[in-house]
């Protein structure tokens, strides 16, 4: 049977939940329907206090948002049908110009949504959205037009480049993959932060002038390079015959045997006809140092793109604090905006030295013997009169 003790416990248990809830509803009733500080976004906000100054001096326009005026606009005509809202009769919608340079300065600064709040005098619950439907009209509207499917041509296009740039024949692209770190789970106890453990895989390919030519984005951090590229499109394409690939061209200066055209890529993936990474340090032999000095020679342009891309958007620059679809539509967005940018505006040389984006853990994977037969073919012409360049010996 129950006590009166008990009972008296009970009920004063179920009065102090009452109570909790009742506190928690009160909290939840909204005190303004406009808060007196977001009221003041048209006179004292940053976007109607700055942006019509900035347009007039295009220097400083630029070092605040990252690009021309002329790229800006050219961005928001084609992002606009998708950023226009309605007014209605409670308040004035957000405009097109608005949204997008908020979340410019977003991806630009890394800045916390309640540090725009008070800037921009908008709602935090407001500009978390901005940022998101703004990132994802970047991608629906530009992805394929920035980075779309490569033709023959093009891979003619780019091996050419390549080879004027970097010395290095028949290669198609620099391929490598880094960590996006996130905000640490829920429940994780408060363990160490692991990079590895909490960040999405960004896998980028790119031509010598630094642009991505495709990404994908999604893979977790737990997962070793070699790994992430067999499982991504750009492996499932490349091992399906789908890349659209130039036929075998022998190397410049001689006749044959026709070699394949290869992406550059470091030791974390796997060695394929179309897959080079260089030779392991051990047991080294002259000729084998000339060809790793070529390949990475040739791999500085993925490093190049990484630095140039996080030194712009500097939201890479610590663990970004929201959930993991939200980081995947941010990811997107600022490779379209770096290849937009780069291709319209160019880019500063210091911010291709240093790459504050972490590597991908890797393991080694042996390679078949294919892939073997064709490093050594590229080794064996790196150091033949057709193939050599007169510094080479110096650098190994």
């Amino acid at each position: 049977m129950t006590t009166e003790h008990e009972i008296q416990f009970w009920l004063l248990l179920l009065g102090y939940v009452v109570s909790r809830r009742k506190k928690r509803k009160r909290e939840t009733v909204r005190n303004y329907w406009v808060h007196p500080l977001t009221s003041q976004r048209f006179s004292k906000g940053q976007f109607h206090l700055r942006y019509g100054g900035l347009r007039k001096c295009p220097k400083k326009f630029f070092d605040y948002f990252k690009m021309s005026i002329g790229t800006f606009d050219e961005l928001l005509e084609k992002l606009k049908p998708a950023l226009i809202r309605s007014d209605t009769k409670m308040r004035l919608a957000i405009s097109p110009e608005e949204r997008l340079c908020v979340t410019i300065k977003y991806l630009a600064t890394g800045h916390s949504f309640t540090s725009l709040h008070f800037r921009f005098l908008i709602g935090k619950a407001t500009i978390r959205l901005i940022v998101r439907e703004t990132c994802r009209a970047i991608c629906d509207t530009l992805l394929n037009v920035l980075m779309p499917e490569p033709t023959t041509e093009t891979w003619h296009k780019i091996a050419d480049e390549f080879y004027t740039a970097t010395s290095f024949p028949n290669c198609v692209g620099a391929l490598d993959a880094k960590d996006i770190r996130t905000k640490m789970p829920p429940n994780s106890g408060g363990k160490q932060w692991d990079a590895s453990k909490h960040s999405i895989v960004l896998l980028a390919l790119v031509d010598s002038n630094y642009r991505f030519i495709a990404i994908d984005v999604g893979a977790y951090g737990t997962t070793g390079s070699c790994s992430i590229f067999k499982k991504s499109q750009l492996g499932r394409k490349l091992k399906e015959g789908r890349f659209h690939l130039p036929e075998y061209k022998p190397l410049p200066g001689i006749i044959c045997p026709p070699m394949p055209y290869v992406f550059v890529a470091d030791e974390g993936f796997g060695l394929t006809e179309n897959m080079l990474r260089p030779f392991p340090n051990r047991n080294i032999t002259p000729i084998r140092k000339v060809f790793n000095y070529r390949l990475i020679r040739a791999r500085r342009a993925i490093d190049g793109a990484f630095g140039i891309l996080a030194n712009k958007w500097r939201v890479f620059y610590a663990p970004i604090q929201l959930e993991t679809n939200f980081v995947q539509d941010i990811i997107k967005a600022t490779c379209v905006l770096h290849n937009l940018v780069l291709l319209r505006d160019g880019f500063v040389f210091e911010d291709i030295l240093s790459n504050p984006l972490h590597d991908v853990a890797w393991s080694t994977v042996r390679g078949p013997a294919s892939g073997m037969l064709v490093r050594n073919s590229f080794a064996n012409y790196f150091v033949s009169p057709q193939g050599e360049i007169p510094w080479q010996n110096e650098k190994i």
